[in-house]
């Protein structure tokens, strides 16, 4: 499967289900970027930080011409809670399948340990795709993070959409 057609059910604003095609064809304006944030699990607080934090900012990454997705390795009922909660105004995927974090080898450390528990074993991960040319997609960007507490700042990542070539 391609990364344009990966296809993750969304409890935010957006296409549902969401792909990066559907993203791309259903945005006001031309999109630049797509930044997907990886997340742990749903009781994750470093997790729940980052999306309230990027949400704060979130007219920054508009301005870039970027669109901002989260992803919680959980399903889709766990997710809403966290749309109830944050009013993000920004794509949040439920991935209870770990499909994104398989395609974006995002880290599970602690061996099958960690492949069992997302609490334990998943790192934070974001990952910037170029998405100028719908028909591609390309990564421009990759922060994987060795720990809950290892995660790009946000200036890091608008820095990471504006340097696209």
């Amino acid at each position: 499967m391609s990364i344009r057609e990966l296809s993750l059910p969304n409890v935010g604003p957006g296409p549902d289900p969401l792909s990066v095609s559907a993203l791309v064809a259903d945005a006001e304006e031309p999109l630049d970027a797509v930044v997907f944030l990886l997340q742990r699990d749903h009781h994750c607080g470093n997790c729940r930080r980052q999306v309230q934090a990027v949400a704060d900012r979130y007219p920054e990454f508009r301005e870039r011409r970027a669109e901002v997705v989260s992803i919680v390795p959980e399903p889709r009922e766990r997710v809403a809670s966290w749309q109830e909660s944050y009013d993000l105004p920004y794509p949040l995927c439920a991935d209870p399948s770990t499909t994104a974090g398989e395609a974006f080898d995002q880290p599970v450390r602690l061996g099958p340990l960690g492949r069992l528990s997302d609490l334990l074993g998943r790192m934070p991960a974001a990952i910037v795709l170029d998405v100028r040319e719908p028909e591609a997609v390309e990564v421009a960007y990759t922060h994987r993070g060795n720990s809950t507490w290892d995660r790009p700042e946000i200036d890091e990542l608008l820095a990471a959409v504006e340097g696209l070539e």
